[in-house]
């Protein structure tokens, strides 16, 4: 039985010529490099979103660290004035407690804010510092 392969060399008569396998060779040898590039920096992005990532996560459990002990504090300081109230003998006194427990409460709230506030700030500068590294590893500032 014939070769019913349409490729094989006994059904093309001719020969390659050498302009055509030059270009083809070319060719392949681009994509290898343009290959190569594209994989380099694939590696190089993935270490930097990993990076990202596990920044955001330690910002994410110290943000939740934070949190707990700013309600473990809250719940400490609601706990002994309801045992500081139980001992009040007049009315004046409970309104005395009062006024000083919440006056307490609001300045460890404005405190609690802050802290909250430049937590959040530091996790996010921390969580974009390897997007910004790889970008100006990328981007060189024109001279």
């Amino acid at each position: 039985m014939a070769n019913s392969d349409p490729f094989s060399a006994s059904i093309i008569p001719f020969e390659v010529p050498e302009q055509v396998r030059a270009f083809a060779e070319k060719g392949v040898s681009q994509a290898r490099d343009s290959y190569a590039k594209f994989k380099d920096a694939a590696e190089t992005h993935n270490s930097t979103i990993e990076a990202m990532f596990s920044s955001a996560s330690k910002g994410a459990s110290e943000y939740s660290a934070k949190l707990m002990e700013i309600m473990k504090a809250n719940t400490s300081a609601t706990l002994d004035f309801a045992q500081e109230l139980i001992g009040v003998k007049s009315p004046t006194e409970a309104m005395e407690l009062w006024t000083s427990h919440a006056r307490k409460q609001f300045e460890a709230f404005t405190a609690s804010t802050r802290e909250l506030a430049e937590l959040s700030q530091k996790v996010a500068t921390e969580t974009v510092e390897p997007i910004k590294a790889s970008a100006s590893k990328l981007f060189k500032p024109a001279a």
